[in-house]
């Protein structure tokens, strides 16, 4: 069975061979540094604080690692495999910050690899190398918050592993490798559920090649690709079959599927667009020399003949990875990273095919050398924007920088006090989406309602999802309250349901006294505590108050 894209074994070896070839040292030399490079930007800000889907993430994780079953406390839309890749890490490398972004720095690393490897597959080590170093510079960059573990590097992560064991079975015809891509890409669904375009790519592309052997061999195909099917179901079957197993499968489903469809339905195509061309802009901007490239390899894709073989491929590719950043029509920028590895391999496409062009003329080291300083030039520029998040920023300034006055530094001082004045079995309940103070303080939240986001929505859950929030909080009586008092923890438009305002100016007053109020400016954090919080007014637009029950 063969393939395009697929080459027999001895030119294979020859290929294995001229990756380390005196003719691509220029270009190996150029990704190496450049991704050793990107490493350095990662291990630098290791200790950037969390974000808030990073603070669920973790929180989900550390529950887990209690043997608290997700969904059963904690409510997210969610599927759980970041989740559980947050608990790994956090089993390796302790719970932390700096802990979780070491497995993440890890996960990126093994990407890089996986796109080389998929670069010199599908076209030529150098194009391969430059691919790499694209992939590197690109999933670290401000653009897409890439210092940050959002699920999409995980998705990312198994859906290339999955598509390169498709190829090797391609070539081989082995039903076992067929079996392991098909769950590989099974895992990219449940890391978020945005991964099931890469299992649909991936299954049409082996439809794609086998056209070939019809109709003789329709028995096999047939076989072969409900194989592929069945296996990408079983990480999913696995994860229901567990959660039903704990009693967290009816939670899981409506906050996994059922409310999952209404976010999914709330923003409107028009809309949609405008968003997507919005942040766009915005994201390219910090790489902006890297998507033009990729716009290049668009080009030559189509006119290039030398890379004909692995046009549909690429293409497809592109296509079902935008696909993957489309569900909802938000296209938040962590949502690119499922879109880069198509990136990367169409700025190896340009570099690889502006050689082969450069070769016409001259049969020399010219093509070999130009194409490589000239790519180095292109991610020069694209470092030379980011200077300063690369070599000088801290990770809190990072954190301001790409988050603005987001509470995510201020949550660590919070928590902290949470954590010295109350109790390992004490609850405490936040008032806005800023899980993250959960898992640095180590308490439980007296609601599932971790995000307020679903509540503020236009959806017809919304009303129930606040008095469930009332409820649980009348019922838990948490000792603490944090009281979020930022814009984008809430979301609140003119259709927003605010009972739930009322109800809390109430139930505070009554209930609790103020023990700490965080006002956050620009350049600086105001911290007040206990007794100098009762004279305090905050003067910044962004601020948290902090309120301690009065019979604790």
């Amino acid at each position: 069975m063969s393939t395009d894209i697929v080459h027999d074994t001895e030119s294979t070896k020859q290929e294995v061979e001229s990756a380390w070839s005196s003719g691509n040292a220029p270009w190996m030399i150029m990704a190496a540094l450049v991704v050793l490079l990107c490493i350095y930007v990662r291990v630098r800000l290791l200790s950037v604080p969390l974000e808030r889907d990073e603070g669920e993430y973790a929180y989900f994780a550390q529950l887990m690692l209690r043997g608290v079953p997700p969904y059963l406390h904690a409510y997210t839309l969610k599927l759980p495999g970041a989740a559980l890749m947050y608990a790994l890490f956090m089993l390796v490398f302790g719970q932390s910050a700096w802990g979780i972004h070491l497995g993440l720095l890890i996960v990126n690393t093994m990407t890089i690899v996986l796109v080389f490897a998929l670069g010199r597959r599908l076209f030529h080590p150098s194009a391969a190398s430059i691919a790499a170093a694209s992939y590197a510079v690109l999933s670290v960059s401000l653009g897409v918050f890439g210092v940050f573990a959002h699920a999409t590097h995980f998705v990312v992560l198994f859906a290339l592993a999955g598509i390169l064991l498709l190829l090797r079975a391609l070539d081989n015809g082995r039903s076992t490798i067929l079996f392991f891509s098909g769950l590989s890409c099974g895992l990219a669904i449940i890391m978020k559920q945005h991964g099931v375009f890469f299992a649909f790519f991936a299954l049409l592309y082996f439809l794609w090649e086998q056209k070939k052997c019809l109709p003789a061999e329709w028995r096999r195909i047939t076989r072969q690709g409900l194989l592929f099917v069945a296996a990408t179901m079983i990480p999913f079957g696995v994860c229901c079959l567990a959660l039903a197993l704990y009693g967290s499968f009816d939670k899981f489903w409506f906050w996994a599927f059922t409310y999952s469809r209404e976010y999914v339905s709330i923003r409107p195509i028009s809309a949609g667009v405008q968003v997507f061309l919005e942040q766009f802009l915005t994201i390219s901007r910090s790489s902006l020399s890297l998507w033009i490239a990729a716009g290049g390899g668009i080009v030559f894709l189509f006119a290039d003949k030398t890379v004909k073989n692995a046009r549909v491929f690429t293409a497809g590719f592109l296509l079902f990875s935008f696909l993957a950043i489309c569900p909802g029509f938000y296209f938040r920028e962590h949502y690119f990273v499922m879109l880069l590895p198509a990136i990367a391999l169409l700025n190896g496409v340009f570099a690889y095919s502006t050689r082969n062009f450069l070769a016409r003329w001259d049969r020399g080291q010219f093509p070999r050398i130009i194409p490589a300083l000239l790519f180095l030039l292109v991610v020069s520029f694209s470092v030379y924007q980011q200077r300063e998040f690369f070599f000088s920023m801290s990770p809190e300034t990072a954190s301001r920088k790409i988050y603005g006055g987001n509470p995510f530094p201020e949550s660590l001082p919070v928590a902290h006090y949470i954590k010295e004045h109350s109790s390992p079995n004490d609850r405490i309940a936040v008032l806005g989406s800023e899980p993250q103070i959960f898992f640095y303080s180590g308490r439980y939240s007296a609601t599932g309602h971790i995000y307020m986001y679903g509540l503020m929505e236009n959806q017809k859950y919304a009303a129930t999802m606040q008095q469930e929030l009332i409820k649980d909080i009348e019922t838990a009586k948490p000792k603490f309250i944090v009281q979020i008092c930022v814009d984008t923890s809430w979301l609140i438009d003119p259709d927003s349901n605010t009972m739930i305002f009322g109800w809390a100016r109430i139930y505070l007053k009554e209930n609790y006294r103020l023990a700490g109020v965080v006002d956050i400016f620009d350049n600086t954090t105001v911290y007040r505590w206990d007794n100098e919080a009762a004279g305090y007014t905050p003067r910044s637009d962004s601020f948290l108050y902090v309120y301690q029950r009065n019979d604790s």
